[in-house]
């Protein structure tokens, strides 16, 4: 696998990866312009989330609705670019970044690893938009995400994108619009031969894990996330290959 994607392979297992860019509560707010530049002067690899907007283009942030984040209501997919481009982060004056604003930004200082926030059954556009993106952009870039079904997009129509799975332990109420049997068959790592990642990013919930612990073996990197202080890397890290981390210096 190093050997298809060279130096791009080698940042899955170097430097550490900030969790929505390095933002603090009393600093730069995730997902942020701002958050992703401090990144990159500390020498980090970025992950981000994207969501798609009613018009088509993919926005960077992180809930399915805006309210946690912003002074608006409602779900992204029911505004347009402009309506979100409007909007301010947690009552700081950074705006919410389109993927495009956030690459060019970036350039090649940073590895991103870019989130696909697809909801299930809706496969398709957000990824097509986002591949749409990533042909302007020859800096350093992977995709992840947790449904198996997008990834397994990417490996049908765009191969030659690096691709990892992410999965924790589906046991929280946010897993409860999937049936029992899937969240069961996703837990235990079922759904990697659907999605055919190339790397893995499991959360501190479910390391170590049997099955990725034979994957790894087998050569398939394993990430993991989200850690939030240096005791919970010391736990898993030889579970691991690299850390998505937010809160402390990685």
């Amino acid at each position: 696998m190093k050997a298809a994607f060279g130096e791009l392979w080698d940042l899955l297992f170097h430097p550490p990866i900030a969790h929505r860019g390095l933002w603090a509560a009393d600093g730069a707010p995730e997902n942020s312009l701002a958050a992703f530049q401090a990144a990159c002067s500390a020498g980090y690899g970025i992950e981000l989330d994207v969501q798609r907007t009613a018009d088509g283009e993919a926005v960077v942030f992180h809930d399915t609705t805006l309210e946690r984040m912003t002074t608006a209501s409602g779900r992204i997919s029911d505004h347009t670019a402009a309506d979100i481009a409007a909007l301010r982060l947690k009552g700081t004056d950074e705006t919410i970044p389109t993927l495009a604003d956030v690459l060019t930004l970036v350039g090649h200082r940073a590895m991103v690893h870019i989130e696909i926030k697809t909801p299930f059954g809706e496969v398709g556009p957000l990824e097509r938009r986002v591949c749409e993106v990533l042909v302007d952009h020859n800096g350093p870039t992977c995709v992840i995400g947790f449904n198996p079904y997008s990834h397994a997009w990417f490996a049908d129509h765009h191969p030659r994108i690096l691709r990892g799975l992410n999965s924790y332990s589906y046991g929280g109420r946010d897993a409860r619009t999937l049936s029992p049997e899937i969240r069961k068959k996703y837990a235990a790592l079922e759904h990697v031969t659907i999605a055919k990642p190339h790397f893995l990013a499991l959360s501190v919930d479910m390391l170590p894990h049997p099955r990725a612990t034979v994957l790894r073996k087998d050569g398939m990197p394993v990430i993991g996330w989200t850690v939030r202080e240096p005791a919970q890397w010391d736990r898993i890290c030889s579970h691991c290959d690299n850390l998505i981390f937010e809160g402390f210096a990685a």
